[in-house]
């Protein structure tokens, strides 16, 4: 199985990373990183640096491909070379998935037209524009796209594709294996739950919607 997470400046790491934990230990798996060109690719915080081993243009074709999130999307949904590559690997892939802002890529490539999809919760709204569903999962399945949610729900994802793929006893050793047994000392995972004060904080820290 072949796996390509897309590379690009100004991406979240865990986002990529999160999923990369788990999807790259399926049996058989391939994984690399793409991005325009290949090299040192600079994560949003600049303090991480990824390496992308392929550019697009000599990738392989992909069977599950993930378009990572952060605040590069930006540029991404306007850049035809990033969006015609997109649309072409997603004619093979068995897979095509995205987490956090990776899925407003997606509905620029336009293949999010009349789905359900999701994305971290300060951009929900934002799918709507490209004639998607938005709906507040950890991540969504229609037909053969899955989106995720913001930033650590990549990792939920990547155990749902591999349970589907695999089976449950190698996505429950998987999980086992890289501890994945959230238990956070504060309960302020989800808008809901922090409530408006903190909600009106991550807006103005991460400049979210």
């Amino acid at each position: 199985m072949n796996i390509i997470i897309l590379a690009f400046p100004q991406m979240t790491a865990l986002d990529a990373i999160g999923p990369y934990e788990v999807l790259s230990r399926l049996p058989g798996a391939t994984l690399n990183f793409v991005a325009k060109e290949k090299g040192p690719i600079q994560t949003d915080t600049g303090m991480l640096t990824l390496f992308a081993s392929h550019s697009m243009e000599d990738a392989p074709n992909a069977d599950i491909l993930l378009i990572p999130g952060g605040p590069g999307t930006e540029a991404l949904e306007k850049c035809e070379v990033t969006l015609n590559w997109i649309r072409t690997q997603a004619q093979k892939a068995r897979w095509v998935s995205s987490v956090c802002t990776g899925s407003l890529v997606l509905g620029a490539a336009g293949l999010l037209k009349g789905r359900d999809a999701t994305t971290h919760w300060a951009m929900l709204e934002r799918l709507k524009e490209f004639g998607a569903n938005p709906v507040s999962q950890r991540y969504e399945i229609s037909d053969n796209i899955v989106t995720a949610a913001g930033v650590s729900a990549g990792i939920d994802m990547a155990l749902g594709l591999t349970e589907i793929e695999f089976g449950v006893e190698l996505a429950s050793a998987i999980q086992l294996g890289i501890e994945y047994d959230p238990k956070p000392p504060i309960d302020a995972g989800s808008p809901g739950k922090a409530g408006p004060e903190i909600v009106s904080m991550v807006r103005g820290l991460f400049g979210a919607g």
